[in-house]
């Protein structure tokens, strides 16, 4: 049991230890680690998704099962954290969307991928990378067509689209992964200097991006709207993996790609929740102490998940 969470899950967070507590001594400054987010987060980890669904095989990868309990589940918790908001908090409905949005966004790129590839191998990736391919597009269209309509109320659909697709093609990663489907679809294999080059690349992407994690999380501090911040916890770490469990076991998901999907569910509310609050400038208390709280948590309840995979 032990040898799980210290094998595994333990040598991830420790990195985004050396992350935070290297920030917090000064060692290194806020904007030292806002660099190193924006070439990882801009440009190492756009090159890793571009080059996975550039070579991943397609027709193996893309099982509707899987894709099907992990975005029912992922929907679920965003209605469970819109209304949930809304009926036992209180909050304005523009705040709900923000906190639904928590519950619906998992970290499934720096914490999904290293931590399912420690525990599974680099040949278990699969089921990821089908998840991540879709995961910001769903989650963002999701997110901003009911903060949109939320926002413009009465007004017509037009200003609406516009909207959502504006930010989500906006997106980095949306474009890697976008480029990534059209070499993937067009036949021709990356040229082999070009293949060498992205390996660089790719080998800094996870580490770097884990490192600026823990610098970034400096800044923010969990204070106030305790409930809240406890509920979506609860929605992203629990709620969405077992909805995951119970739809993948009932449509005999492949055990490869039925551990990516309850693995990738269980992964703590990834920074883009708060991108997503100070874009409108909604729950961002909540949406900050999210990410610090329920990462913080997410070491037990991914072991937690982990013994009942293995």
């Amino acid at each position: 049991m032990f040898q799980t969470l210290i094998d595994v899950i333990l040598p991830v967070f420790l990195v985004i230890g050396a992350g935070y507590v290297s920030t917090r001594k000064g060692f290194f400054t806020q904007g030292h680690i806002d660099g190193l987010a924006k070439f990882t987060q801009s440009f190492a980890i756009p090159c890793l998704l571009f080059r996975a669904i550039a070579t991943l095989d397609l027709s193996a990868s893309f099982d509707p099962r899987l894709l099907a309990s992990f975005y029912t589940g992922a929907f679920t918790c965003f209605m469970i954290g819109l209304f949930g908001a809304r009926i036992l908090f209180k909050r304005d409905w523009e705040d709900c969307a923000v906190i639904g949005f928590c519950c619906l966004f998992s970290n499934s790129v720096l914490l999904g991928l290293p931590i399912t590839e420690r525990a599974f191998g680099a040949d278990n990736l699969t089921g990821n990378y089908a998840i991540i391919a879709f995961h910001s597009p769903f989650c963002y269209g999701v997110g901003i067509t009911v903060m949109e309509i939320l926002r413009n109320r009465g007004a017509g659909g037009v200003k609406t689209v516009s909207a959502v697709l504006n930010a989500m093609f906006r997106n980095v990663l949306i474009l890697g992964i976008a480029l990534g489907f059209l070499v993937n679809f067009s036949g021709y294999a990356i040229p082999m200097v070009v293949d060498e080059a992205l390996s660089l690349v790719i080998r800094a992407a996870l580490p770097g991006a884990l490192f600026a994690l823990g610098g970034v999380l400096v800044q923010y501090r969990p204070e106030g709207d305790l409930r809240a911040i406890l509920f979506v916890c609860l929605t992203s770490l629990m709620i969405h993996p077992a909805i995951v469990w119970a739809m993948g076991s009932a449509l005999a998901l492949p055990q490869d790609l039925f551990r990516s999907g309850v693995l990738n569910a269980s992964m703590a509310t990834g920074f883009n929740g708060y991108i997503f609050a100070s874009m409108y400038g909604r729950a961002k208390r909540v949406a900050a102490s999210s990410v610090l709280i329920a990462t913080g948590v997410s070491i037990f309840t991914i072991w937690f998940w982990l013994l009942l995979l293995t």
